[in-house]
């Protein structure tokens, strides 16, 4: 089995659902090259676990961006993952990054927000929201949104190393206090006794086993065969030229003339793609039916 994925859960008795995501080479591939600090990196790994987690619940195509964005040491993280759970992200940040409280490395009093934008192929435009930056760590900061989108009691926690990115999420249904008047507060309880090595370092298995057991026995707990997730960046020449066409010959040509080239950075991939004046005077050849000689 991959080392990274969505795992989902159900304790058919209690009525309360939950997952588990652990993201291992797919989070190393997505620092290749990047060199983030460590309080950069940490944040970074959490926001793509429970991006993952988030993802995993499109039953359609479509495409998922997070984007935690404000004025603090942390300027930008970002997260984009589709149906099938192919990932990538990345984050802005001032050049030293020094520990300190998550609202203040992400300038939660500062009009810092939380952005969600999911885009599916049948919608005429992507669907968004903001909403601020509640919460003391990453995990509180999702699990208050889920809370409010979806209406109903999460409980979210978050890890992440440089190896690897983990988080475990619980959600209370609708019906979990007929089932189990104490049900949601004990497993909630035991929730939180998870402790950082084991939710970095435990299969979906032995962590629930773990933190559950005796429920497991009692109550029943159904556990989802696993959803794999990897990290995703293909290089996109077809949109890059159709960008530089977009800006005209004349436009084309002045650049090449100040700079020598075209160079356009895609920073969610680390990736550049350079045009030569050859290059460019090709492009616009093609798009003109002309050949060169």
């Amino acid at each position: 089995m991959s080392d990274s994925f969505v795992r989902r859960f159900l304790f058919e008795n209690l009525d309360i659902r939950g997952a588990i995501v652990h993201l291992g080479e797919a989070w190393q591939q997505m620092q290749d090259g990047r060199d983030y600090q460590p309080t950069v990196a940490q944040l970074l790994g959490e926001t793509a676990a429970v991006s993952a987690l988030i993802a995993g619940q499109l039953k359609q195509p479509g495409r998922l961006t997070l984007q935690l964005r404000g004025n603090g040491p942390i300027q930008l993280l970002v997260m984009d993952c589709n149906e099938q759970l192919q990932m990538r992200g990345m984050a802005r940040s001032n050049p030293v990054v020094l520990p300190a409280p998550v609202p203040e490395l992400l300038g939660a009093d500062q009009g810092g927000q939380l952005l969600m934008s999911l885009d599916m192929p049948d919608a005429r435009l992507p669907y968004q929201s903001y909403v601020p930056l509640v919460g003391n760590s990453i995990a509180a900061i999702f699990e208050h949104y889920l809370e409010q989108s979806e209406q109903q009691p999460s409980r979210l926690f978050a890890s992440a190393s440089r190896r690897g990115a983990a988080c475990l999420f619980l959600q209370k249904m609708p019906d979990a206090d007929a089932r189990d008047a104490d049900g949601w507060h004990r497993i909630s309880q035991l929730a939180a006794t998870v402790k950082t090595a084991e939710l970095l370092e435990l299969d979906a298995e032995a962590l629930l086993t773990r933190l559950f057991h005796e429920d497991m026995a009692e109550h029943g707990l159904r556990l989802y065969d696993a959803q794999p997730v990897c990290y995703s960046c293909p290089e996109d020449w077809d949109k890059i030229r159709d960008m530089i066409r977009a800006l005209g010959r004349q436009d084309a040509e002045t650049i090449v003339a100040e700079h020598g080239e075209i160079l356009i950075r895609d920073d969610i991939c680390n990736r550049e793609y350079r045009f030569s004046p050859a290059d460019v005077a090709a492009l616009f050849a093609e798009s003109t039916g002309q050949a060169l000689h």
